[in-house]
């Protein structure tokens, strides 16, 4: 499948990059960072891919979360794909900023007119990696995910829907009970339809409940002063006792007062991310 590269950054001795393709999973022209480590020069390195939030694109998290430094020091690769598909001329898709064009909630749709575009689950799981894996100096076999939001909702669930393929999972400020919030309700009901017995396969505590594969340690960085955690959309007392009740090792670390929902936030505390995923990588 063709790439086209739509940008080249030189960054702590490595390389920032952006890509574009024809999804053949979205039906559309996709865009994603990659950030590849002076180490992808003479050899092959373990991946990390980043899921970003609502209203993101794939440039959020490589212009603002100052991961680079780290990624070099430790030899990640890292990509970081858009949030949705873009540009579907589908009737409604940019009428809000919570669902839609930048809010493609890491599903599969399978309503009308969503379901031929949005599939956004089947691409992170396997378009992308292939994509990923064909294209540059990747090791398949050592693979971790992690987000923000929206995208830590969408990590959470793909590494419990899939024990084994990702070594490690993290996220910060995740949307961790979908079923439960109002952000989850309408994604959830207008790409799945309002059976809300169908949304369970995307929730995350709903599937820490049932999940009985690989050992995983979670790592979720929470604001105190995060606004949407007051507004009930994260929910993460919920998903933490889940990981409880299965004996899943999950660190939380509610970050003290100040630290809200930004790319501020996620900065401050990056480090401590890829140093969880670079133990878990043998990196």
């Amino acid at each position: 499948m063709a790439l086209k590269q739509v940008s080249s950054n030189k960054c702590f001795e490595g390389f920032q990059k952006v890509f574009e393709h024809d999804s053949a999973e979205l039906k559309c022209k996709m865009k994603f960072g990659i950030y590849l480590p002076p180490k992808a020069e003479t050899g092959k390195c373990p991946v990390l891919y980043w899921l970003s939030g609502l209203t993101c694109t794939e440039q959020n998290f490589i212009t603002k979360a100052g991961f680079q430094q780290a990624a070099a020091e430790h030899g990640l690769i890292v990509v970081a794909p858009d949030t949705s598909p873009r540009g579907c001329n589908i009737e409604g898709e940019d009428e809000s900023w919570d669902f839609g064009t930048g809010a493609g909630f890491y599903v599969d749709a399978t309503e009308d007119p969503w379901k031929t575009n949005y599939r956004m689950y089947s691409y992170i799981k396997d378009e992308l990696p292939k994509l990923i894996n064909a294209n540059f100096p990747t090791d398949p076999e050592r693979m971790s995910i992690f987000g923000h939001s929206m995208g830590g909702h969408g990590a959470l669930i793909l590494a419990l829907k899939n024990p084994g393929k990702y070594k490690s999972v993290s996220a910060f400020a995740p949307i961790c009970n979908p079923l439960q919030c109002q952000w989850g309700k309408k994604a959830l009901g207008g790409y799945l339809g309002q059976d809300a017995s169908k949304w369970e396969a995307y929730d995350a505590t709903q599937l820490m409940k049932s999940y009985a594969g690989s050992r995983l340690d979670i790592l979720i960085d929470q604001g105190k002063d995060d606004q949407f955690l007051s507004a009930g959309q994260l929910l993460p007392d919920n998903f933490i006792a889940a990981c409880t009740e299965r004996k899943i090792p999950v660190v939380f670390r509610l970050q003290q007062a100040g630290y809200d929902h930004s790319y501020f936030f996620i900065a401050t505390f990056i480090n401590d991310h890829i140093k969880h995923h670079a133990k878990y990588l043998n990196a």
